[in-house]
């Protein structure tokens, strides 16, 4: 029988993984990492992967590489999304998912962090767009935290944010709303510039085009 994503979900092992790894951010500094972030990834991943036409199969694959992406972190922040592929093999290896399938979510997990990462197959490149769009207020663990980090202020500025797939033109579109108040809108991109970028990058594997709208703006 086939592996699923409800299966992953109610491992408690990797259960376990991602709420020490998010423990570990959390006293680093970092924002949300844990269940709601993966949740989120792996239904935008999923929704972008199913509304292109992609097999019932791969949806399914890039839900569990959504789940599992961030377990990493358990070992340590620096190189997390290799470490994170490693322990998803021995992890996906164990339960019996067959190589190729294990092949396909490890390539993903392995190539969603910014500074080593590629669209190198459909599950990274939905994986992509969905792990650095993920920006939203309840990510900000303190409100005490936005006057002086830049990375808390720019989510919780964040009231609405939404990816939405047009095939028709041809375009994978990132809009959010933002409390201009709490964050100029200049300082999304001086953090999340990179991401974008990346984000360009994954939705051209697609051959589709990347945008981001602002409070209605059309800013890229």
């Amino acid at each position: 029988m086939l592996l699923t994503y409800d299966s992953i979900r109610r491992n408690e092992e990797i259960s376990t993984y991602i709420r020490q790894a998010d423990l570990s951010l959390e006293a680093l500094g970092y924002t949300e990492h844990s269940f709601a972030h993966v949740t989120i990834c792996a239904r935008c991943a999923a929704e972008l992967l199913d509304g292109m036409g992609y097999p019932e199969r791969t949806v399914e694959l890039v839900k569990i590489a959504a789940h599992l992406h961030d377990i990493g972190n358990v070992i340590n922040r620096v190189d997390h999304a290799q470490s994170g592929a490693m322990m998803a093999f021995r992890i996906l290896d164990k339960l019996g998912m067959p190589p190729a399938e294990v092949a396909a979510v490890i390539t993903a997990i392995g190539n969603h962090d910014e500074d080593t990462a590629y669209p190198v197959n459909e599950l990274a490149a939905a994986l992509i767009l969905a792990d650095k769009c993920d920006v939203r207020r309840s990510r900000v663990r303190s409100k005490e935290t936005i006057a002086f980090d830049i990375h808390d202020r720019v989510n919780y500025a964040v009231e609405k944010s939404a990816l939405s797939l047009d095939r028709d033109k041809g375009t994978v579109t990132l809009e959010l709303t933002i409390d201009s108040k709490i964050c100029p809108i200049l300082e999304y991109f001086e953090i999340f510039m990179n991401r974008m970028l990346l984000c360009q990058k994954a939705a051209a594997f697609f051959k589709l085009r990347f945008g981001i709208v602002i409070n209605g703006q059309i800013v890229m």
